[in-house]
């Protein structure tokens, strides 16, 4: 039984292959409302989430499958003190696919040790975002017409950052990758995805607090915000929140054909007005992560 728990468990062919299968349930959707009929999805959600929950349930339903969960842990029994592990347990019992996401790191590695049916990261904590990375992916592919030989800038947090570190040791398998991280000293990128992914990958990388400087040297800038729930100190949050702000005017130095990521919600990071700029794709990330989750769903149950 394979899971999907960060995105080291699938090898680089096996990214290509859901990718073009997300490529061709886009060209055929009516070959695929069917394909996982009478199966069922359990979103086990134990943190806030619009996009992804949804986003699973959306490509389940789309697959003519069903779905059933909880959106916040208060409404399961762990908020009456039921261990991770029984609930996994329990949920194994009613569905063939587990989507979960918990504020812990590495509560998806402790699911996927007792849970009888396939497991699926769907973030934990500040650690990995293993189906964002698949959509972040599909969009740059789609986007660039390739997964190599770019530059590509991450902004903002990328310190709690889990979708950095998840896309990072991604592109760390690809060739030609040179990565800009931008960010003030206290939301740097954690050393050990430095050391233990950049680095080893003897991947190109420059650090940075300067957005305008490092604007008209990228093929791809992901956003990001910063994250207020993962800050223990409120004032800390608030000093940093706005240190960077994309804007027309931040734009002007950038390429004609450069495209915007973010895995949202955002704030304040990136202003209204660049929503209407060719350049901002980060709604059609919204609209790749059903389709690739669709492809996930499909490999994970052995459906294709």
């Amino acid at each position: 039984m394979k899971n999907l728990l960060a995105i080291t468990d699938f090898s680089n062919k096996e990214i290509d292959e859901l990718i073009h299968i997300a490529e061709d349930i886009e060209k055929n959707p009516a070959k695929y409302q069917e394909k996982a009929k009478h199966k069922k999805l359990a979103t086990l959600f134990f943190e806030p989430s619009t996009r992804t929950r949804l986003s699973f349930e959306s490509a389940m339903l789309s697959l003519g499958g069903s779905v059933l969960g909880f959106s916040d842990a208060n409404s399961s029994s762990s908020s009456k003190g039921e261990s991770l592990s029984d609930t996994i347990r329990v949920v194994s019992c009613y569905s063939d696919i587990i989507a979960m996401r918990h504020p812990k790191e590495g509560a998806p590695l402790v699911a996927s040790n007792v849970a009888s049916v396939p497991i699926i990261n769907a973030g934990d904590g500040g650690h990995n975002h293993p189906t964002q990375t698949l959509t972040d992916l599909l969009t740059i592919k789609k986007e660039k017409g390739r997964l190599d030989n770019f530059t590509i800038g991450f902004c903002g947090d990328l310190k709690f950052g889990r979708t950095v570190h998840s896309l990072i040791q991604a592109l760390a398998r690809y060739k030609g990758i040179k990565l800009v991280l931008i960010s003030p000293d206290e939301l740097k990128l954690p050393d050990y995805v430095k050391k233990d992914v950049i680095e080893k990958s003897n991947m190109d990388y420059v650090e940075t607090d300067s957005l305008e400087k490092a604007m008209p040297t990228l093929d791809v800038l992901y956003m990001t915000r910063v994250q207020q729930e993962r800050f223990f100190n409120e004032d800390d949050y608030l000093r940093l929140r706005d240190s960077y702000i994309l804007d027309m005017d931040k734009l002007s130095s950038a390429k004609k054909d450069l495209s915007i990521l973010h895995p949202l919600p955002r704030v304040n990071e990136i202003s209204i007005e660049v929503d209407s700029d060719e350049r901002a794709c980060y709604f059609k990330q919204v609209y790749n992560g059903r389709l690739i989750r669709m492809a996930l769903i499909l490999k994970l149950l052995n459906l294709i």
